[in-house]
This record gives structure tokens, sequence and C-alpha cells, in this order.
């Protein structure tokens, strides 16, 4: 093990370094699996790699009882989120207006007096905004802004920049990525909101964080990579103020067909079984 480094995803270089995954039908680069609660999918997708993250589709398959199912219609596995999707970077033209969207143009608060006084005055926007003293809000609550024509993931774990911080983490072994994390605040994540409602025995309040996915590259398994980012994960929820993460592995799955681990791998990096379902347990730990 050499020179270890952790760095947040929060611009297009730092995506740059989000490792491969074992499995190359899969793409931590144009997952967005756990951004929808009965949608998106895990697999590479080559279209969310370029600049501006391809053309969203409207399709979507009704709900399913295997939260966890990947959509298996080809169409659907290219489709990116829809237009009326609330985290989709680029809103369509019917969102004009929203504060809260990043396209949103000025000219739709004109006679508005409660309207911001410029776009760029609205610290809750993706893509623009300044802190008080005009200092640049972006990255970590503070780092650079983001252009709008990113690849669509960068776009999804850059929702939270200005109030959360980051989304995801890489662990750099000797400058080489070698793991990575997802993780934030459970309204970010659908699909673990979804799980969570199966169990009412789960803490209603407050509501924890989630690590979504980590995943260690293949040649890179074994030497404690994804341990130790699961633990600077959760040592940054705790600076965030949240008193408790969980993560929902999918039991039995196929090592390089999941990035959410196994519940053998959570209870090693301190967390308990809160809820011992034989097909979807909950693993959670208190920070």
């Amino acid at each position: 093990m050499g020179e270890i480094r952790i760095v947040d995803v929060a611009d297009a270089p730092s995506f740059g370094l989000v490792p491969a995954c074992a499995d190359g039908a899969f793409d931590h680069r144009t997952c967005d699996y756990w951004e929808n609660a009965t949608g998106g999918s895990r697999s590479h997708r080559p279209s969310w790699l370029v600049l501006g993250g391809g053309a969203p589709e409207a399709a979507r398959r009704p709900a399913r009882v295997n939260p966890f199912a990947d959509d298996a219609d080809g169409a659907l596995q290219a489709a990116a989120v829809t237009p009326a999707d609330w985290f989709d970077p680029t809103p369509s033209p019917a969102a004009v207006g929203n504060p809260f969207l990043r396209d949103s143009s000025a000219d739709a608060f004109a006679g508005n007096p409660f309207a911001p006084a410029a776009r760029s005055a609205n610290p809750f926007a993706p893509g623009g905004g300044t802190a008080p003293g005009g200092a640049s809000r972006g990255a970590g609550r503070g780092g650079p802004d983001l252009p709008p024509d990113l690849p669509r993931k960068l776009g999804l774990l850059s929702r939270g920049l200005r109030i959360f911080g980051t989304y995801a983490r890489v662990l750099l072994d000797d400058g080489r990525p070698v793991a990575y994390a997802q993780f934030g605040p459970l309204s970010a994540y659908p699909r673990a909101q979804r799980v969570r409602d199966l169990y009412r025995q789960l803490p209603a309040s407050p509501l924890p964080a989630v690590i979504t996915c980590v995943a260690t590259s293949h040649d890179a398994r074994g030497r404690g990579f994804a341990l130790r980012l699961v633990a600077d994960a959760c040592h940054e929820l705790a600076r965030r103020g949240f008193a408790a993460v969980e993560a929902y592995p999918e039991a039995g799955a196929l090592p390089d067909a999941t990035s959410a681990a196994t519940p053998r791998f959570w209870i090693a990096a301190g967390f308990t079984v809160a809820v011992d379902d034989e097909r979807f347990p909950v693993m959670r730990r208190e920070l």
C-alpha cells in the first residue's frame, strides 16, 4: 500500500478519477440506479460521458416489487432521467420558472416582487450563485462553480454541493484510483427511500445518511481500500451533522454485479444488522 489520498468528486477532473467497475457492463460514471425509485440503470452508457449527458427519454416502467431490479428493456437502459424528473440537471421547458432549477430564466420572474434579484443570487440552484460577500459557492460548500454542460452523472453528484457538500469520493493509492464510494442524504436517493419504506421498524427520526455504493477495482481488492473509504465517508457524514448512516446490500448478489457490497463487509465496517431480511437487509451505523 502506497500513499493514500481521498478526493471529493466535485468537478470534471475529479470525476475523471472514478475507477472502472470490475465488470465492464457496469459503470459508476453512468449509473442512476439509486437516484431512481423504480427505473434507473447500472449499465455502462457511453452517451452519458459526453458533455450534456445525452438526451433524456420519457419512457418509464411501472413500479416493481423488487426495489433493486434494473430495467431490462434496452431502451430504458439507454435512457437518462425523464424530462419531468427533478434530478435531471437539464430541466424541461415546462420547468422554467422554478427558482431551484438550473436553467430557469430570469425573465420568468419579471414583475414578481418575491423573485430573487438575479438568477445568480439563488443559493439553492445547482449551477450558479454566490455566497455572502461574493465568494463562489461550489464543491464542498465553497469550491468552484460547475458549468451547465456536465456529464449527466456528474450533474447528479453535484446536486447538493451548496447545501450538503459532495456526494462521492475516490481513494487513490499512489495516485491511482482504486476505490469509489457514493453517499449522501436519504432524500437524494429515492431507491434507498423505497427500500427503507419496506421496514417500519427502522427509526423514523432522525433520518440517516446513506452510503449507496462502495467498490474497489478488481486488481486492488483485499487490501482494505473500501473499508478505509467507508470509514472516511462515515467520518465526513458525522461532520456534516448526521447521527446515523445506513446501507442496503442485496444479499446473495455476485460481487461484480453489485456496488452495495455484502452484509459481511458492512459488519467489518462497523455497521450492525438493523433489518435481517434474507434478500434486502438493512445495515446501520450510529455516528
